[in-house]
């Protein structure tokens, strides 16, 4: 027997809010986000739906910021960029060679590359001017 979830409007809009937004949030800035709309929604009810959303494909856990998870909808295949000044998570198209690596995976050892995340670290331009100066 097939275990189907179902989908609550809490969840519903906790996906609408991720999708909606290209900052990469974390459950706390989406619990702020729909606390107004929503005002028995709990902190840790936010924390489920967005591990149910990861289970579910719909989502991904980008990284860690500041000691928060911070949530993608867009589960396409793409990098991120994190400022470790403004802390800003941005997207950035996957490398070609990161592309070229996956493809070696299954001519070299025979495995599929299923998945890929890469995370890069260091100073956005904003803040890089602003160090410079």
């Amino acid at each position: 027997m097939e275990n189907k979830r179902k989908n609550s409007r809490k969840r519903q809009a906790i996906l609408e809010a991720l999708c909606a937004t290209k900052e990469h949030p974390t459950a706390e800035m989406l619990y702020k986000q729909l606390k107004a709309d929503y005002p028995e929604l709990s902190l840790g009810t936010v924390y489920r739906n967005l591990g149910v959303l990861a289970q579910e494909g719909l989502a991904v856990s980008v990284c860690r910021v500041a000691g928060q998870e911070r949530y993608d909808a867009d589960t396409s295949p793409h990098a991120h960029f994190v400022c470790r000044c403004c802390r800003r998570v941005m997207d950035m198209e996957l490398p070609k060679a990161v592309q070229e690596c996956c493809g070696e995976l299954d001519r070299e050892y025979g495995f599929i590359a299923e998945d890929c995340s890469l995370t890069i670290r260091g100073l956005c331009s904003s803040c890089r001017g602003i160090q410079a100066s």
